[in-house]
């Protein structure tokens, strides 16, 4: 469709469904969206143009101009030795799906929804055992900072099959790399800004 009215602009709706051998109502949806994005752009009685955006780029050059730090949130966090039962309190307290699990205030681990349904079905005492036995530990988890791009961040979402991951900042202390936690991106954060960019 976009080639059609490369080179026949301005062109009529008429004229593209003719080409296209269907209905003008058919083609109705996909003009408003093409519209909208910026790729085609419509004079009343006079037709479609090409505006000589990428069709293909135009949202992902909007998308790679937000960073992680625009949409992130502040991330909830429990210590290694917080039972499970409190980790638990606090998932339901702060509506979250995932908590961040810290050591001397580094990442050391994430527990999610999972984690504890899997330890209350195999009959854990949820009020004695710390969430530290349950969580998946460094350095398998996957982490992203602050000025990575949001695009970044959803690829490594989809890559490592996870609702969110922490923002985390690199610091050294004895020679060694330790992550600090000071923030949480997650798949709700990426499909709002997703959802406004394409309202623009």
């Amino acid at each position: 469709m976009i080639e059609i009215v490369k080179n026949n602009e301005p062109i009529s709706s008429e004229k593209i469904a003719e080409k296209l051998g269907v209905i003008r109502a058919t083609l109705r949806p996909d003009l408003s969206i093409l519209t909208m994005s910026g790729i085609l752009d419509a004079r009343p009685k006079v037709g479609y143009f090409y505006s000589g955006k990428s069709d293909i780029n135009v949202f992902s050059q909007e998308a790679e101009k937000y960073l992680v730090e625009d949409v992130m949130k502040m991330p909830v966090v429990v210590t290694e030795d917080s039972t499970i039962y409190d980790a638990i309190v606090t998932l339901f307290l702060e509506d979250t799906g995932t908590i961040y699990v810290v050591a001397n205030n580094y990442l050391s681990g994430v527990v999610s929804r999972k984690d504890f349904l899997k330890t209350l079905m195999g009959g854990g005492d949820m009020n004695k055992m710390p969430v530290g036995m349950i969580m998946t530990r460094m350095p398998n988890l996957a982490t992203v900072t602050k000025n990575e791009t949001i695009i970044e961040a959803a690829n490594r979402i989809v890559e490592n099959e996870v609702d969110s991951l922490p923002v985390v900042e690199v610091m050294e202390e004895n020679g060694k790399e330790r992550l600090k936690v000071i923030g949480k991106v997650s798949k709700s954060n990426i499909t709002e800004l997703f959802v406004n960019l394409c309202k623009k």
